[in-house]
């Protein structure tokens, strides 16, 4: 049994798993290969894309998808995490949890009989990453290629920094000073870097980071839970916006990414995230594909 809380739990099978992907992407691949097999999807925070590429991607290979918030179990009544764990997995196959707090996810795969995939927590999105993965593919052909991602190092850069260490990808991380992301998972991502080949960097040099770049990618300045904090992210992110200067810095062939939901003339501009170069409709609606993959890989018999 194998759970996916982070990027590096399919390190050895990241390839693998975009390759089915690719698959399922073509209408290709076994007919219902989780006919019989249900996946509970616990949702602490709200979702579009996560809910509803799980729910689709389940569907589409044969299985049940089974939505739960948080109000709809005894998690909303005080329940521990452990005790709610213990209990339903032993009634489905596998389950994906999209919660606040990573260690409530370690707790939970630490207690089940089923594979748990994380859906996203504060620390990481590894599902996003394979998405992200499939786009870059697709568009560019190979990983062979250099990303500058712009703005907040969150989660999503966290499970960057792995997968583009994985594949051999360059990746720059341009952000302010004190928005740098996971010190440990930044440790994990150079060590891996230096065996794949891969260049990582942090860096606060927005302009001198995106020159020449292939991918530009960038996330929302304020993410759930940091709204307190709002007011002076968005002054200290304001050098980070991708708009139409920044991107004629960057490689004339290059594409645009955002995990999304975006707001508009903040981390991105209207015109760049709905203009020629953008990929970011093609990689939302990747997550299907790579869920349907990732599921594929830890559900089948």
């Amino acid at each position: 049994m194998q759970h996916v809380l982070s990027v590096l739990d399919i390190q050895d099978q990241i390839s693998d798993i975009l390759k089915q992907a690719q698959i399922f992407k073509q209408g290709h691949g076994t007919v219902e290969p989780l006919k019989g097999k249900t996946l509970a999807m616990v949702f602490e925070k709200s979702s579009t894309r996560t809910r509803i590429s799980f729910e689709v991607a389940m569907y589409q290979l044969g299985g049940f998808p089974l939505y739960l918030s948080t109000s709809d179990l005894q998690l909303g009544r005080g329940e521990i995490i452990e005790d709610t764990s213990r209990a339903m997995t032993r009634y489905v196959d596998g389950v994906m949890i999209r919660a606040r707090e990573h260690q409530d996810v370690v707790k939970f795969s630490r207690n089940s009989r089923v594979p748990v995939i994380n859906g996203l927590t504060n620390l990481e999105h590894p599902c996003q990453a394979l998405a992200d993965m499939l786009t870059i593919l697709e568009r560019k052909g190979s990983f062979k290629v250099k990303m500058v991602y712009v703005g907040d190092g969150n989660n999503v850069v966290n499970s960057l920094l792995l997968a583009t260490a994985l594949l051999g990808m360059d990746f720059t991380v341009a952000c302010p000073p004190g928005y740098e992301p996971d010190p440990e998972i930044t440790k994990e991502a150079f060590k891996i870097a230096e065996k794949t080949g891969s260049t990582l960097e942090v860096t606060p040099h927005v302009q001198k980071a995106v020159k020449g770049a292939d991918v530009l990618y960038t996330d929302v300045w304020v993410s759930m839970g940091d709204e307190e904090e709002a007011d002076q992210r968005l002054k200290d992110l304001q050098a980070y916006q991708i708009n139409s200067e920044l991107l004629k810095l960057a490689d004339p062939e290059a594409v645009v990414l955002h995990c999304l939901p975006a707001v508009r003339d903040q981390e991105i501009t209207e015109e760049v995230l709905n203009g020629p170069q953008s990929a970011v409709w093609d990689q939302a609606e990747n997550r299907l594909h790579a869920q349907k993959a990732l599921l594929y890989f830890l559900l089948k018999d």
